[in-house]
């Protein structure tokens, strides 16, 4: 279903020639004028997650913004806009989307300025032997800044915090907003999107249905035994084993150490982390232009269980946030995971706290 948003796309812009005219006619007339910014574009999930927003017909500015210098690949944010602003441009993928680029701190405010989405993939990726602390050292000073940045120059814009661990980084974030007293709870997400892609495609060829029929909530955080995929609750009802559920759950729990390990430490889970941050996006999109009950997981601040983040159903409306959804049944199996991994989660979300009051 949710692979829907670039099927329409495709189906949208090889419609008819009396389009051309009127390239985001594919997209509603009264849609309104949206900005995204993405922080970290040139890196290995920014590049893929530019095209994928490029292609979005919801997106009509889209800003890109890295450090200068930045390599992921033998490619300068430079020529990744001019590769997305021209090439696209003449392609059958055509949206009508201005890109802009940006290097370097002192242009960061000129990338932020008027977005209504901010997307921050910036920082670096996990590597083999490294642990979440010493991956949180690197990220969560990269993160602060940013978010200081988008307090001053775009304080109303939704920020979808991508940078891991997302379990410390949102609340970063957080406390960063509180600070420079803009923070909205409603606009705050951590993208925990990934992990719902991994439940529902683990789970549908187990159940041996079509993954897009799929749907499987997916709760907690977004590290490790913190996820917990709902699989009592995921339709269609298939007759797993007890055996089959935890082996699902473990997968899903591991899916980014499996591909880190594949990558044998050249890279982390890069295309499928772009593919679930874009789909987070447009659903935040759709949220914002008013489209009526569009619910998706997010690590966001919450009253579900005693932490002060949580992931869970969320509804998106005009304003971010318009209602954290509650947990639902849960099977025993599902009630023993809850409890594991709080104590987990709490730690990671104090650490964050921790840190920005510490600097």
């Amino acid at each position: 279903m949710k692979a829907a948003m670039l099927r329409s796309v495709l189906r949208r812009s090889t419609g008819s020639a009396a389009a051309s005219s009127s390239q985001r006619s594919f997209s509603s007339a009264s849609a309104p004028e949206r900005k995204v910014a993405i922080l970290g574009a040139a890196g290995g999930i920014g590049q893929p997650l530019s095209l994928l927003m490029k292609l979005n017909p919801l997106v009509s500015s889209l800003a890109l913004y890295d450090i200068a210098g930045t390599l992921a690949w033998p490619l300068t944010l430079a020529t990744l806009t001019l590769d997305l602003s021209v090439w696209i441009c003449n392609s059958v993928l055509f949206v009508a989307c201005d890109v802009k680029g940006y290097a370097a701190e002192e242009q960061l405010g000129q990338a932020l300025e008027g977005s209504d989405v901010v997307i921050i993939p910036a920082g670096v990726p996990r590597k083999p032997g490294m642990t979440r602390d010493d991956l949180f050292k690197i990220n969560a000073g990269i993160v602060k800044s940013l978010c200081e940045a988008i307090a001053k120059y775009c304080p109303n814009a939704l920020v979808n915090m991508i940078s891991n661990p997302v379990n410390s980084t949102v609340p970063i974030a957080a406390e960063v907003f509180k600070n420079k007293g803009v923070y909205d709870e409603r606009k705050l997400f951590g993208v925990t999107t990934l992990d719902v892609v991994r439940a529902k495609t683990f789970y549908a060829g187990k159940a041996k249905v079509n993954v897009a029929d799929v749907n499987v909530p997916v709760i907690g955080g977004h590290a490790g035994v913190t996820i917990l995929p709902l699989f009592s609750q995921a339709t269609p009802k298939a007759n797993l084993s007890d055996e089959e559920i935890q082996a699902l759950t473990k997968r899903t729990q591991d899916g980014g150490t499996e591909v880190v390990e594949a990558k044998a430490g050249k890279g982390s889970a890069t295309l499928s982390m772009a593919y679930a941050g874009a789909i987070f996006a447009d659903a935040c999109l759709k949220g914002l232009n008013g489209v009526p009950d569009v619910v998706e997981c997010s690590f966001v601040q919450s009253t579900v269980t005693e932490l002060p983040f949580f992931a869970s159903k969320v509804r998106l409306g005009k304003n971010g946030v318009e209602e954290v959804l509650g947990l639902g049944p849960l099977s025993d199996y599902e009630k023993q995971g809850l409890e594991a991994l709080k104590p987990e989660l709490k730690s990671s979300i104090e650490k964050g706290i921790a840190f920005v009051h510490g600097n």
